[in-house]
């Protein structure tokens, strides 16, 4: 069973990650930040070319490189954007949702049609949304909804929630043409290059922010390499709903961290909701 020792450390890390992030982000724009995650991953990942076996590519390679890797570069900003404006708490267990849009996205792109466990999942993310926002309560039944509707940070992460759903998908045609290591390599390197333009553009002096900042930027990467290692040595051990399951734990993980690093309140309404939203991924993953 050693897939659930990989399958919780990729859950540890991905918060670890996004807390790093939240730090980085008190004295550095989300452009920096952004493109800092996706590059310094690559030390960790590009020796591995030296390892693995490199694949024949399929026809598909290419294109689903260049959708999904800009699917990619545009989900990855507007996730650090919505970690920048809204409490990490509220934030991340947002990205719940993907499982749910992905019952739109999968049947129109891979025909994979949606099961009774799906429908329960469903309901389980929408009521653990709800009380995730349950302090708006008091201004109106719907109040709570209307909040991940109308404030800036919510918006941004259920969009790339959304965006996930599609680049998701093309993963799938990507490791089909290739094979997980190799796509995930190809692809973060396509993200940091992609980025790195737009952060030359967005952000004042930017490269001299990197070099400046590198003792806040670089761990901020590592995690997110370790995340990439940790799910892939996970996956080559078991089944992907099973390792993708036990990763969205980090929600929960991110709800403990914003209390406790970040002090952020709402700590009992925030767990409750986040630990209904996980158990309607566990239902929809696992179905």
């Amino acid at each position: 069973m050693s897939w659930i020792i990989f399958a919780t450390l990729t859950a540890f890390f991905e918060s670890s990650k996004d807390v790093a992030s939240k730090r980085g982000l008190k004295t550095l724009d989300e452009y920096v930040v952004a493109w800092s995650m996706i590059f310094f991953t690559l030390p960790l990942m590009l020796p591995l070319l030296g390892i693995i076996e490199i694949p024949e590519l399929g026809n598909n390679f290419i294109w689903a490189l260049l959708a999904g890797g800009t699917f990619n570069v545009v989900s990855m900003l507007l996730y650090i954007r919505a970690l920048k404006l809204a409490d990490l708490s509220l934030a991340v267990p947002l990205v719940t949702f993907t499982p749910l849009f992905l019952l739109v996205t999968s049947p129109l792109i891979v025909g994979e049609n949606p099961t009774v466990m799906d429908a329960v999942g469903i309901v389980c993310i929408v009521i653990g949304s709800y009380i995730l926002n349950l302090k708006h309560r008091q201004q109106g039944l719907l109040a709570p909804f209307q909040a991940l509707l109308t404030e800036k940070g919510p918006q941004l992460m259920l969009l790339v929630a959304f965006i996930w759903s599609l680049s998701s998908t093309i993963d799938k045609v990507g490791v089909k043409n290739s094979s997980p290591t190799f796509w995930a390599i190809a692809n973060y390197s396509y993200i940091a290059a992609g980025m790195f333009p737009i952060m030359l553009y967005k952000s004042r002096n930017s490269l001299q922010q990197v070099v400046q900042n590198l003792p806040t930027l670089m761990p901020i990467g590592f995690l997110q390499g370790l995340v990439v290692l940790c799910q892939m040595q996970a996956i080559s051990l078991t089944l992907v709903a099973h390792v993708i399951s036990i990763k969205r734990m980090s929600a929960l993980l991110s709800v403990l961290w914003g209390h406790l690093i970040f002090k952020e309140k709402g700590l009992k309404e925030r767990t409750a909701g986040a630990t209904i939203m996980v158990i309607g991924v566990l239902f929809i993953t696992l179905a």
